[in-house]
């Protein structure tokens, strides 16, 4: 596939580029959508909320551009932190869910689509589980996708080779996995995360705990392509 005839993905949620970044590397052209000002996101984007803008897009016909959507709704009220310790110890307010929302808009698109979420209780299909482990990265970084209108295989999970490095519950451990998220009790720098991720466009601490690894959409994509050239051949 040339640059000439690379299908486009729109990369809703888009945060930092992670999921567009691996996108890319597969063969699409990437648009994205975040409501906070990203000048490091290294595609061309709108900034604005992106259920609206994708409302938008699917009133004036401009998604038929488009040949899969991805989507990564903001996580807070299903993610492990917030049923997990922040639950157990009080924190924390109330989180708006955006996942079924988004899936309401992503079937209105007749376009196929993912949505990420990581591990928690976020209402999603897992259709796959990719892990950092799956391409040797320096991260675990788990996440749960869902895929409208397209499958593929489930990738096998690897046994993981040791602890995340860091602190927990008191005790400190050491490991091959950094900690890419939050600040103190050994977690990782800002270049940990940017070498263990493979992430190299954006140094923002908060906009590396929150990406996930170029290299997990790179193998959403390619799947993606494989499905699409086995329904038209």
């Amino acid at each position: 596939m040339t640059c000439l005839d690379a299908l486009r993905v729109l990369d809703l949620f888009s945060c930092s580029g992670g999921a567009g970044k691996g996108y890319e590397w597969a063969g699409f052209e990437v648009d994205g959508c975040d409501i906070a000002d990203r000048p490091r996101y290294p595609f061309p984007y709108h900034q604005g909320d992106a259920l609206e803008y994708l409302a938008h897009l699917i009133t004036t016909g401009d998604i038929e551009r488009y040949a899969l959507v991805h989507a990564s709704p903001p996580c807070q009220a299903g993610c492990a932190l917030t049923v997990g310790t922040n639950q157990s110890q009080g924190w924390g307010g109330t989180h708006t869910d955006l996942v079924a929302p988004t899936r309401a808009l992503l079937d209105q698109t007749g376009l196929p689509y993912v949505i990420e979420q990581p591990n928690g209780r976020a209402k999603i299909r897992k259709d796959l589980t990719l892990c950092g482990e799956m391409f040797g990265l320096g991260v675990l970084r788990h996440r749960n996708f869902e895929l409208g209108r397209w499958a593929t295989a489930k990738p096998a999970h690897p046994k993981h080779r040791g602890y995340v490095r860091g602190w927990r519950h008191g005790v400190y451990r050491d490991g091959p996995y950094i900690a890419a998220y939050g600040d103190g009790g050994g977690k990782a720098s800002v270049e940990e995360m940017q070498h263990a991720m493979g992430i190299t466009w954006t140094d923002v601490h908060e906009e590396l705990t929150e990406a996930i690894p170029p290299a997990y959409t790179k193998w959403i994509g390619t799947a993606f392509l494989t499905a699409r050239q086995e329904v038209f051949a």
